[in-house]
């Protein structure tokens, strides 16, 4: 990074909103935030007023009407040119996502080409559809009463709400999973910036800017609005012309707005997707072999963008022994040589502070390891403690999710106890097991207590790291998502923002072209 870069950031930046094809708005509510350096960036930014809100609700709903007129080619062209777009501009982009996130250059830089990859992975599976349309025939001689000619597709839902999330300014934000999924859809989009990286917001939406007019996209499909308030997202989430609302960030956050959305005169869907302590299940045998390397492998994963990944393994279930007292020993070792670190915001290493010290404090917990001590107030220290599962089953506080650098261990008396923490288990994103497959087989009921608790079990591997890819599925039961059937990574999430539509008797030429008899990937009954 480059002064003469940061100079360009700064030039290029408007701080307003870009509702219908302008930039609008006073950039003078609140700044960008350096996390590192505990100040404030000198980027200012509007802070969005309900009219301005109705005026982005609107023109996504005006523009609805055309876009879901677009060919899925012309939308995998326009997801093609958003990704191009962003490449050109990954520069300026990554270098603002690393000031406002702290976060390190070559992380923001393979979130960048992350998000490019799920624009792009959508764009290919709008060019060549997975799932097949399914017809069933008409019969007209079927008695006591003919049979109807119905052939079954999908509709888009409407202009959709997406939230921003704090932990990654790119891959889960403006143009992230959730944007890319509802333009795929067919779906206009209204992001809600978030205030912890409000230039990244902008300079992605930049680019999205220039896609639109090669596009020829009408102006409406897309608007950015800024915003610290609350305000913001409640008038947002209320409005009638949203029709469904993407979410990617804390549990209280997340109930608020998916209660605003239940409430509503029509209420909508709301995907959130709300953390998760993704507990890791260390079986005996594989505990005796490789204790260290675990151990090693748990902090490593943890510690990745300083335990702040929805996928961080913050619960390490283990039967009590030599074995896993060889594991405690080795990531002591490892924590205590951590150094303190900057969190994203200030808000989340203040509530790390508090819950760490709270956790500490928890008469049936024992400390096992921190970091180096701080040397300023707003860095934060790895941290890991151990309990017993009794206390663990019966103390739902140590049960949550503390968002950051912190893993607890769980120490159970034999495997029936471990069952017993995988059966009571809280919805999970995902959870591990690890052993050998020896072992592995005489633990079906493990395994299948597990599964029906989270989104994706995995086998001796950490869970930080999500693929972008057909088959994967991020989300699970309550609370790690609101919804255990829908994910929001990977090419089926487009799923949550269409609905299906039958047509019956509808004559052959007026059908859509997918669903006319001579279309391929058409299965007929």
């Amino acid at each position: 990074m480059t002064d003469s870069v940061i100079s360009t950031v700064t030039s290029t930046l408007s701080g307003k909103h870009f509702i219908n094809g302008s930039w609008t708005g006073d950039a003078n509510a609140f700044n960008s935030f350096d996390p590192i350096a505990n100040n404030k960036l000198d980027w200012q930014f509007a802070n969005a007023s309900a009219s301005e809100i109705d005026t982005a609700a609107k023109a996504a709903k005006s523009a609805f009407v055309q876009y879901r007129a677009k060919t899925p080619t012309q939308r995998a062209d326009f997801l093609d040119a958003i990704a191009e777009q962003l490449q050109a501009d990954i520069e300026l982009i990554t270098t603002a996502a690393n000031l406002e996130s702290g976060l390190p250059m070559a992380r923001v830089q393979g979130e960048t080409g992350r998000t490019c990859n799920q624009l792009k992975l959508f764009a290919s599976t709008l060019r060549a559809p997975l799932e097949p349309k399914f017809i069933d025939l008409a019969n007209p001689d079927r008695a006591p009463l003919p049979k109807a000619d119905t052939r079954l597709s999908v509709l888009p839902i409407g202009p959709v709400a997406v939230f921003g999330a704090s932990n990654f300014p790119l891959a889960f934000s403006t143009a992230g999973g959730d944007t890319a999924s509802a333009l795929a859809a067919g779906c206009p989009v209204i992001v809600k910036g978030h205030p912890a990286h409000p230039a990244t917001s902008e300079l992605v939406t930049r680019a999205i800017e220039k896609a639109i007019i090669a596009c020829d996209m009408p102006a409406g499909v897309f608007s950015l609005v800024q915003g610290a308030s609350p305000q913001v997202s409640t008038d947002l989430v209320n409005h009638s012309a949203i029709k469904a609302v993407g979410f990617t960030g804390s549990l209280k956050v997340g109930r608020i707005l998916a209660d605003l959305c239940a409430a509503r005169p029509e209420p909508i869907p709301f995907y959130g997707e709300l953390g998760s302590t993704n507990p890791q299940f260390l079986l005996n045998d594989i505990l005796s072999d490789q204790a260290e390397s675990l151990a090693v492998t748990q902090v490593q994963s943890m510690m990745m963008g300083h335990g702040q990944f929805c996928t961080s393994p913050g619960v390490i279930i283990a039967t009590e022994g030599a074995a896993l007292n060889r594991y405690i020993a080795t990531m002591s070792e490892n924590i205590a040589a951590l150094p303190a670190a900057a969190m994203l915001t200030p808000g989340i290493a203040s509530t790390y502070q508090s819950q760490v010290e709270a956790l500490v404090k928890n008469a049936s917990v024992e400390l096992v390891a921190q970091g180096q001590s701080a040397e300023a107030n707003h860095l934060t220290r790895p941290t890991a403690v151990r309990v017993n599962a009794n206390d663990y089953l019966s103390t739902p506080e140590l049960q949550q999710e503390i968002f950051g650098p912190c893993a607890v261990i769980v120490i159970c008396e034999n495997k029936d106890q471990m069952l017993e923490i995988a059966t009571e288990l809280e919805g999970q994103l995902t959870a591990t097991i690890h052993g050998q497959e020896a072992e592995l087989s005489e633990n079906q009921a493990l395994i299948e207590a597990v599964a029906f608790n989270v989104g994706r079990i995995i086998f001796n591997q950490m869970p930080t790291g999500v693929e972008v890819c057909h088959s994967m599925n991020h989300g699970g039961p309550y609370p790690a998502s609101t919804d255990s059937r829908t994910t929001s990574v990977g090419s089926q999430a487009m799923k949550r923002f269409e609905r299906p539509i039958c047509y019956q008797n509808m004559p052959e030429s007026l059908l859509p072209d997918e669903l006319k008899s001579n279309a391929t990937k058409v299965i007929s009954f």
